[in-house]
This record gives structure tokens, sequence and C-alpha cells, in this order.
């Protein structure tokens, strides 16, 4: 089976003469998927050509999903669609309504030749390695949420630089790289000026803040804000085992959290910005109407990803820190 075709004067360089072949012999069926390629050796010694030359089709194919090896065996065709021009690997720490937005953000602003494959860590640093180890040099780009995960740079590290984007929150180990970030002590600061003339309606402010998931930044900014304005306050890492307080504005980061927060007012008989107040982080559809409204302090997701759909697309190296704002509804 005759599957490359090379010609000495065509003036396309040869690994792209071998790219092409590949691409012609899976559209005219003469390849599918789970069919194995020629070994590298067999294209070099047929055609005289240096090993590094086939590898670099081959790696050019493997980037772009289309074909994959498996060690001791050889090239397999692991994808028929040739229109794909480019891979990106996006690891998420988990998935909730606002990355949902994100993520549809970004596949949106992105050319439609560009395939994205999506993973999540978590928040568990073995699996973090796991994902971004076994997936090196399989994709053009590496977008990558760290969270607050501690050593990621030891990992992030080990991809090629020019490849690597920083995603929502960034560390100083992870300077060199492009990223598109919040500023988390800033924003909830700010947030929480905005309302501060509401917040002093309450005798005491409760941040419920789980260290594992939520970015230090923002308990900085928590901490600084009631320090500068003389709020009565308490940090908490679960609101389990607990009773609401009364006449307490609460600082909810985790939409899980607030749902557990109004479940439990339902249940104290508690009457959500008369009895208790509550000031979310990220803003859904859902907190527009849920208990009259809940006041947000957000980050624009789909900004985010429109950003960074356009700095991967313009191979930008920039640092942007993402637009923030405050939503005041009935919850305070």
């Amino acid at each position: 089976m005759n599957i490359v075709s090379i010609k000495e004067n065509s003036g396309l360089p040869k690994y792209k003469q071998i790219v092409s072949s590949i691409e012609n012999a899976i559209t005219s069926g003469l390849l599918k998927k789970g069919d194995k390629l020629p070994s590298i050796n067999n294209i070099k010694n047929k055609h005289a050509l240096s090993r590094d030359t086939v590898l670099s089709a081959f790696n050019v194919l493997k980037t772009r999903g289309i074909i994959q090896s498996i060690v001791g065996k050889g090239y397999y065709v692991t994808s028929e669609n040739i229109d794909v021009e480019k891979k990106v690997f996006l690891l998420f720490d988990e998935l909730n309504a606002f990355k949902d937005d994100l993520y549809n953000s970004f596949l949106s602003n992105l050319d439609k030749n560009i395939k994205i494959d999506i993973f999540f860590h978590h928040f568990n640093f073995d699996v973090f390695n796991k994902l971004i180890s076994d997936n090196i040099g399989n994709y053009n780009y590496y977008v990558i949420m760290p969270a607050n995960l501690k050593n990621t740079d030891l990992v992030i590290n080990k991809l090629p630089a020019d490849k690597v984007y920083i995603l929502d929150q960034t560390h100083k180990e992870l300077s060199q790289y492009p990223a598109i970030y919040q500023n988390f002590k800033k924003n909830i600061k700010e947030g929480l000026t905005n309302c501060l003339n509401l917040i002093k309606n309450y005798s005491k402010l409760i941040l419920v803040f789980p260290e594992k998931k939520q970015p230090q930044g923002m308990l900085k900014g928590f901490k600084a804000f009631c320090k500068e304005n003389n709020i009565n306050n308490e940090v908490i890492p679960t609101i389990k085992g607990k009773e609401l307080e009364y006449d307490c504005a609460y600082v909810v980061p985790d939409d899980r959290i607030l749902i557990r927060i109004l479940k439990k007012s339902k249940e104290e008989n508690m009457i959500l910005a008369k009895d208790f107040g509550i000031i979310s982080y990220n803003d859904t559809i859902l907190k527009e109407f849920v208990e009259g409204g809940i006041t947000t302090i957000s980050t624009d997701f789909y900004k985010m990803g429109e950003q960074l759909a356009q700095m991967i697309m313009n191979n930008e190296n920039k640092k942007i820190i993402n637009p923030n704002k405050v939503i005041i509804r009935n919850s305070i």
C-alpha cells in the first residue's frame, strides 16, 4: 500500500508532503480510523529521508489528533477529520455554571478548525501532574487553570513555554507565561467596598472559605476590607454543623455552600435580607432570580473566554487582568 508520495522539486517541504500524503490517504478511504501507518524507518528508507523529517510530519499529525503512537507498536489513525488544524489542551479545576460560560465563550471565539479537549484536575495535584505529563507533545496549545495548587510550575515547565497559557489564577512562579487572570484580592475588596453601606446594617460579616478550592487572594482582600472599615468579621471553612447567625451577612464564594445556606434558612425560618444577608461570588443567570436576586461579585467569564481565544489565534504573549464587577440585588 503506497501511502506516502514524495516529489523532489515540488517546492513543498518534504515533511509537509508526508502530512499531505497521509491526509489524502484518509480522505480517499485508503486509510481509516484504527489503521496502522507505515513505520518511520519504512518511510525514511523508501524515500531516502532523514528520520527527523518523517518524525516532524508525524508530530504535526499527532498534535492535530489525526494519529497517535502506541509504544512498541507504531502509529495509528485516530481521527478521519483532517480539517482540524490545531488542538488545544484545556485543563480546568472543576466544571460549574460559570466555567461552562467560559468554555462556551472560548469555543465560540476560536477558528472552527481548532479542536478543544477539556480535562479536570479537581484540585488534586497528582491528577494535575498525570494529565499534563500524559499529554506532552499531543497539543499545539496548553491552557491551564492551576487554581491554588502548589508547585504547579514543576509540572508546567515540562511543556514548551511558547505553547502554555495560564487561566483564572496565576502565581509568581508562573510569571513567564501569558495569562488571563483575576486579581482576587483587589476584586473582593472593591466589591465589598461597593456594598459597604449595606454591610454596615449587619453586626458581622462572615466569609465561608474552604481553603482547598478558594484563592488566597480572596481571603487577603476580605481581611483588608474588614480592617480598613472596622467591620466585625469571621472566616469559617464550612457551614456544616452550624446554625445560621442572625444579623450577619455571609460572603459565599462556592455555589454549593450558597445552596446549603439557602436551604438552612428555610429550615430555620430565617428571611434573606432581613434576618441575614448574602454576597455571592461569580454571577449566573440563576442568581438573578433565586430569592428575588443574589448580590454577586463576579468576573466576566464570557470576556475571559473571548480574550483567551484572541491570544491563541494571534499568538500573543500578554498578561491580562480580567474585568470584574459588583451586581447588587435583594440578598443584602
